[in-house]
């Protein structure tokens, strides 16, 4: 067998290029393609070391979640979708309620098609056909308008209705871009982990979104189709219009069903025959749309005057109720269920619940800023009377009131939870900055505290995780509070009649409210932007956003398509191509990349991995992965990692990380003996920054390198010199078994 080593790269949220991750300028690429491709030196490059014999080469899948500029700023309003779908991996590892937290995650991701119906319905048909085009000031100089304001009502509303229902067509065109771009291949079964993680190169996710989206277009629909119904039933339902009713409410309770049946939603792909139910629902609903436009054209009766659109102030905050209970009912879940599990999960076993609401309450803020800017667009300043009547309905006014409060009470909280945790986190940073320099010269003092800083402020990390339970939580409630808009009442007279607070301090609230989420909304844009053209700024922002597409669409099908369905198994059929050519295998991961090459390993079969070493730095596995993900990343999986791979493993890591860190063990002075366990021989700490005083020859003293990799460094060389000698060894056994986590 040849000794050839081949170390394979995969880079992490950065974004960097092959030649980067290679730190070479002379590459080429060897597989893959553009979106996600291997990438070697070029021939006759300094590339490979010829005495040690290692052959460098990268896997670049950064286009992979991002791709163009446009795209990733459309992905911008996909956030709430992409949120909700990555709460259904957040359930803890108890299958005794798992059918049920995935039942309710897609009863809530169902919840966010209805509201994107009913947001895009309120600006067309309710501030545009019902409220602007009844009214001649607002008409005046919008001949774009003005040609159907004199047309009866029911021609204005089936005319309009097509914006929403163009709107679903973008949807569903757009959903319909498949996360596998290339011929699927499976790793063997025999050898595959049986881990939950294991899971995750065998992924094939289109028939469930297929199933999903059929169902979510469906709804979609029938949210269309209720609208127009309800303001067609003011003030007298015909016969024709109650019949209606009934059949889209039965196409919801459908829809609501197949989503509550996770045996039967989640089968084989191979079963077809609940894909050709889903395709009929969605069939029967489009057909119920034409029919109900057909009935609001042709229907003789006289239509409710004034006002808002009939009912849709009613059914829009319903619809938040709706929410509230389902928030209500999966909280109620996950604290029933960890109550009665021997020991107690990450996040309170709430993390699915806080990333649910959130969810909810960033879809409710992007819904109720479109209508009110449209709103505000419509009127012109004019007086109620002569511009779009009543404005906004009370539920996006209640809505934007609670998002406002969320945003202010967390960040009230933030910066009470960073004065308190300040000396805590000063303290500790203190005592890693006096063991790593103990004896530094006068000079170098105002470095030292720089260190000191950057350390402190990347133990901040921790606190985020429950300032996002926070702000999940308060956003929950600010949901719940839009009920009170079913009593016809509005914040600034409930808040002034029980509190004694002026109505106009909180209509000025509500009106900042507005502006802090288009705020927001331009944020978010902006950092899309920078986070694709900048690799310093994407190194922060894009940790978020490839943390969330990491994961399959298994509860919102308009979510942003998974790019782990094909890395893991790019990457598990290089490494197996590889060592059936003789080659051994260094497989190193930074940030991100460390998820990728964790879950590749899982299914790799014994004679594989058995001529493969693991190398990780930068790594979330832990940190991130750990508390976020606690079904899929856990003790048990990550003992099963290393002894795929006999404990040729490493991982790298810097207190001044704000990402990464250890796996295993810290590695403290304060840390148990875990002296005798090859577990304790994986994490190795680098000191950063390497001195704190300039080095001969230089003016400055090194960078702190915080979360940046670390190749060019002489640790990282060390390291793989280690595992490239131990992949050398004689194998006189096979793949060690994983031994128990410590205290076990």
């Amino acid at each position: 067998m040849s000794d050839d080593v081949v170390e394979l790269r995969v880079h992490g949220v950065s974004g960097a290029s092959a030649g980067q991750v290679l730190d070479l300028l002379q590459i080429e690429q060897v597989a893959g393609d553009r979106s996600g491709g291997f990438y070697r030196p070029r021939r006759r490059s300094p590339g490979t070391d010829r005495a040690a014999r290692v052959t460098l080469e990268a896997y670049r899948w950064g286009d992979l979640p991002s791709g163009t500029v446009g795209r990733t700023l459309s992905l911008v309003f996909l956030l709430p979708f992409m949120l909700v779908n990555v709460a259904i991996w957040m359930r803890p590892a108890d299958r005794g309620s798992d059918a049920m937290v995935r039942s309710l995650c897609r009863l809530l991701a169902l919840t966010l098609t209805a509201l994107y119906v009913l947001a895009v319905a309120g600006v067309a048909l309710d501030l545009i056909a019902w409220k602007c085009m009844s009214s001649p000031h607002c008409l005046a100089g919008r001949s774009w308008l003005s040609w159907l304001g004199g047309q009866p009502v029911g021609l204005r509303l089936a005319v309009l209705a097509l914006v929403p229902a163009a709107a679903i067509g973008l949807l569903w065109r757009a959903s319909t871009r498949p996360g596998r771009l290339f011929d699927a291949f499976r790793a063997p079964e025999a050898g595959v982990s049986g881990h939950r993680l294991g899971t995750v190169g065998r992924w094939d996710a289109e028939p469930l979104v297929g199933r999903l989206r059929s169902i979510h277009v469906a709804a979609a629909f029938a949210t269309l189709d209720v609208t127009l119904l309800a303001a067609r039933a003011s003030p007298r339902a015909s016969a024709g219009t109650v019949a209606l009713a009934v059949v889209i409410g039965a196409v919801l309770a459908a829809c609501a069903v197949l989503l509550c049946t996770p045996p039967l939603i989640d089968r084989a792909a191979a079963d077809r025959r609940l894909d050709r139910i889903t395709s009929a629902l969605r069939t029967i609903a489009v057909v119920l749309t034409v029919v109900v436009a057909a009935d609001i054209l042709t229907n003789p009766a006289p239509w409710h005057e004034g006002g808002g659109l009939p009912g849709y102030d009613w059914i829009l905050t319903w619809l938040f109720v709706a929410q509230t209970a389902l928030l209500t009912a999966l909280g109620a879940v996950l604290l029933w269920r960890r109550g009665r599990q021997p020991a107690a999960t990450p996040l309170l076993g709430l993390g699915a619940l806080a990333i649910a609401a959130a969810a909810i309450s960033l879809a409710v803020a992007f819904s109720a800023e479109l209508v009110y800017r449209v709103a505000d667009f419509l009127d012109r300043d004019a007086p109620t009377a002569a511009g779009v009547a009543a404005g906004p309905t009370r539920a996006y006014t209640w809505a934007i009131f609670g998002f406002f409060r969320a945003v202010l009470i967390t960040l009230l909280v933030a910066g009470l939870v960073t004065l308190i945790s300040r000396p805590g986190r000063y303290r500790a940073a203190a005592a890693i900055v006096g063991r790593d320099y103990p004896d530094p010269p006068a000079e170098a003092r105002p470095r030292m505290r720089q260190v000191q800083k950057a350390i402190a402020q990347a133990r901040f990390t921790e606190r985020l995780i429950p300032l996002a339970v926070v702000y999940a939580c308060l956003a929950g409630i600010g949901t719940a509070t839009t009920s009170i808009g079913l009593l016809e009442l509005y914040p600034g007279d409930v808040v002034e009649r029980f509190e004694g607070v002026p109505a106009d301090l909180v209509t000025f609230a509500i009106a900042f409210g507005s502006w802090v989420i288009a705020a927001t909304i331009l944020g978010l844009m902006i950092a899309g932007i920078f986070a694709y053209r900048t690799a310093g700024f994407r190194r922060h922002v894009g940790v978020l956003w490839d943390l969330g597409t990491f994961w399959p669409r298994a509860a919102h099908p308009f979510a942003p398509p998974c790019y782990a369905e094909r890395a893991v198994p790019e990457l598990t059929r290089r490494i197996t191509y590889l060592v059936g050519r003789g080659k051994a295998v260094l497989l190193t991961g930074h940030s991100h990349g460390s998820v990728l090459v964790a879950a590749t390993v899982l299914q790799l079969p014994p004679q594989i991995s058995s001529r493969v070493a693991l190398l990780t730095y930068g790594s979330p596995l832990r940190r991130l992965y750990g508390r976020l993900f606690p079904a899929y990343i856990d003790d048990e999986v990550l003992h099963e990692i290393g002894a795929r791979v006999d404990w040729r493993w490493m991982n790298l890591w810097r207190d001044t990380d704000p990402i990464g860190g250890w796996i295993f063990s810290a590695h403290r002075p304060a840390a148990p003996d875990t002296a005798g366990r090859p577990a304790a021989t994986v994490d190795r700490r680098l000191r950063d920054p390497v001195a704190v005083v300039a080095p001969p020859g230089d003016s400055v003293p090194p960078p702190v390198q915080g979360h940046r990799p670390c190749e060019s460094e002489q640790p990282f060389t060390e390291a793989v010199r280690e595992l490239v000698e131990r992949l050398r060894m004689p194998m006189d056994h096979g793949p060690r078994r994983a031994e128990p986590p410590a205290g076990q």
